[in-house]
Formats: structure tokens, sequence, C-alpha cells
């Protein structure tokens, strides 16, 4: 079996709100001032907040009340560093954004912890692929039920979504999603084998590929109009590499599901084969402006996923790789030990607080990687060292927060 990723650990930077310009890669702090007190700057973040929850309706319950003590801790996070345009993963998938208005109305518009609150008039959802039966024993145990043989993994319809919420205005009308596109539909798709038989890429069956779906949650192209630019929003949530068997298949969908999005915005036959959920073929415009953003659940040295996955990404022709540290993030990787002893990553690059005896130890997993076009002129991890007072929206296990980083990007807007 592969590893199973865990939970575990503990960082805060600060950017000077439209005056610090800080080279990609260098830790900054974040200004409690910032998001649109930036006139020259537009912050873009990913954060993958746990606020997932076991059953259905249950997210609800928690947001329908400002006393959801984890929900207030998560808020107080996004208003320290005040994005202007944010994807949260694993944020259970509510029709009519009722667990997203009710996340804004009574926690993110609410004070939390002395931070100010912060507002944002637009907000996007759609449907995940989690949970959703497919009909088909997809992890060959014998049986058809569970959350395992669900289109991506969940025990309800849902679970596990992602919402996005902005300040600058979403062009609704011509967003696209990719939750039907199957997986068997991409050239050359590293569909996983059976290694129990001689026939390759055989692990599911031919009727099984006519129907899996690519992304275990869904990707979402969002428009998104900042100033006189359009600037796409391509956000996702690849599933963990692990959870499997020597068929490597979520390792081996991890990789096309972040492959997809380096195909996406390279224009022409590259991204020809892409089809969204309306019909409509290919990829990206020619010129177009675009964010990736999302937990990929890849890092790319350590780690479970197969080799190579993020760097088609980060060493995409296409794309800038801000390269986002944090104090927090190398502190904790000492302190813990175990696992990210033997780590070949530098640890500042850290994004997540994972289990670290035996495996697989904090990694980088959350990504906010902008089109060339695009100036970072600025970027951090909100992991404070232990020291910082707010520490305490980080912790160690079991996380007031999540065992996920809040991971920004500042973007120049001219």
């Amino acid at each position: 079996m592969r590893r199973s990723r865990g939970l575990v650990g503990a960082l805060v930077v600060v950017l000077g709100v439209g005056t610090a310009v800080v080279a990609p890669g260098h830790a900054v702090g974040v200004a409690e001032s910032g998001g649109g007190g930036r006139h020259d700057s537009v912050r873009v973040a990913t954060y993958n907040a746990s606020l997932n929850r076991g059953a259905a309706g249950q997210l609800v319950a928690d947001l329908s009340t400002g006393g959801n003590a984890q929900a207030k801790a998560v808020a107080e996070v996004i208003q320290r560093t005040r994005p202007d345009v944010l994807l949260i993963n694993e944020f259970d998938f509510v029709p009519n954004q009722q667990a997203a208005k009710l996340f804004q109305a009574n926690y993110l518009a609410v004070g939390q912890g002395g931070a100010t609150p912060i507002n944002y008039p637009y907000v996007y959802v759609a449907p995940s692929n989690t949970g959703i039966p497919s009909g088909f024993d997809l992890n060959n145990d014998g049986q058809v039920a569970g959350g395992d043989d669900a289109f991506g993994f969940g025990v309800f319809e849902g679970q596990f979504g992602m919402v996005v919420y902005s300040r600058y205005p979403i062009d609704t009308r011509h967003v696209r999603t990719f939750q039907l596109f199957k997986w068997k539909d991409m050239p050359g798709a590293l569909l996983p084998d059976d290694p129990a038989t001689p026939a390759p890429a055989d692990w599911y069956s031919p009727a099984e590929l006519g129907v899996f779906r690519l992304s275990s949650k869904s990707h979402w192209d969002l428009p998104i109009q900042i100033g006189k630019r359009t600037v796409h929003f391509l956000v996702s949530h690849p599933t963990p590499p692990t959870f499997d068997g020597a068929e490597d298949r979520n390792g081996r969908r991890n990789h096309d599901e972040i492959r997809f999005w380096a195909d996406y915005v390279q224009p022409g036959k590259r991204s020809s084969y892409i089809y969204d959920d309306n019909g409509r073929y290919g990829g990206l415009r020619p010129g177009s402006a675009f964010v990736i953003a999302g937990d990929q659940n890849s890092d790319p040295v350590d780690g479970d996923s197969v080799p190579g996955s993020i760097q088609q990404l980060i060493e995409h022709p296409r794309i800038i790789d801000p390269l986002p540290t944090s104090a927090g993030a190398a502190e904790a990787a000492v302190l813990q030990g175990g696992a990210n002893a033997s780590h070949e990553g530098d640890p500042k690059y850290d994004t997540a607080d994972f289990a670290d005896n035996p495996a697989p130890g904090n990694l980088r997993a959350d990504y906010v990687l902008p089109s060339r076009q695009l100036r970072p002129v600025g970027a951090g991890v909100f992991w404070p060292v232990q020291a910082d007072p707010l520490s305490r929206l980080t912790g160690v296990f079991p996380f007031p927060t999540s065992d996920h980083r809040l991971v920004w990007v500042d973007l120049r807007k001219h």
C-alpha cells in the first residue's frame, strides 16, 4: 500500500501594504490592512481550510450561528491575510451557495480575534464529484459501496467541495467547469494497471472507463475582472496520491488532474481534446492571463506523488512559481522531526503539516501559480513561528483550523 497522509504542527508573514516589493521566494509579512488597502496589487490565495464535515447538512448547521470555533479561526486567518481572490478547498458543496453565504455573513463579516471583518461581494460554488455514486466497484474490493466507489472520494455528495470568494466581479456567464470530463479522453492518460493481470492499464474495466471522471472534485475556469484585465482563476483539488495499492490509481489520477491545467493553458493542439460541461472544446485563448490555485497534493521532491507531477505546472513555460515561504514551516520541520529529517526539499516551502511518524512529514501541497504576464510582487504562507501570538491559529494536531496553511501571492494590477 502507498503511505497514507496523516495530520500534524505549525507561520505568519507580513507585506507592508502597497509598499513592500518582494522578490519571489522571499518570506514577507501579512499586513492587517491588506487586501483592499493595496491599490497597486491584488492578493490571490488558496486555503485548504478543512471545513468539510462528516455528514450532509452538518456544515450548514455549524455555520448557521457564529459560534463554531474552527470556522472562527479559519475566518481570522482570512481576515489577517486579506486575500482579494480566495479559493477554499474542503468546503462542502451545498446548493444555492447556502453554506458559502453563511460563512460570509456569520464569520468573515464579523471581526475574529481582534481582526478586521472582510467582505466578498462575489462568490462561486458548483457541484463536486465527491460522494456521487459511480455504480461500479472502482477500488476492486468486491462490493459497490462507500466513498471509494464514488466519482471522487466522499461519503455524501459534495463533501470536500470548494468555494471561491472574490472582491472583484466573477464573469459567471463565461465560467467553464469540467466536472464531467472523462479520464480516458485525455491523450496518453496514466490509467492504472492491475498488476495481477498481463493486460496493460486494466485496473478499470471498459465500462468503468466509459463513465470515470478525471476530476476528483471539479476543475473550474472562473474569469475574474480585475480593473481592465480579465484573469482566469483556474482552481481544482486533485486527489491525494495515496490510499491505494500497487496500481497507484490515486497517484496516477493526481498526476493527470494536475496535467489537465498544464494542457489547458497551452493554446492549440495540446488543449484541443479538452471539453467542458457544456460540450465546448479547447483550452484558454492565446494570451489569456491566468492564475492556477489549489491544494494540488503534490510536493516537487518529497511525498508520494508520481515523480514530475507538480513539475508539469511549476516548470511550465507559461507559468511563474513565486515560491512562497514561511519561517513557521522551517521551524516546524525541525521541531517535529521524524520524516521531515529525511526530506530533500527545503522545509521553508512547506504548506501542509502532515504526520511525521512514519510518514509523509510536512510537504508543499498548495499552490498559487500566475501566468508569466502577471507580475508577482510578494508571496507567503501563513504559518507563524510558535513565538508569534498568531500561531494559535495554526497550532499542532489537533489543529484549530486545518493541516494546511493559507498560501498567497500578490500580483501587480497593471
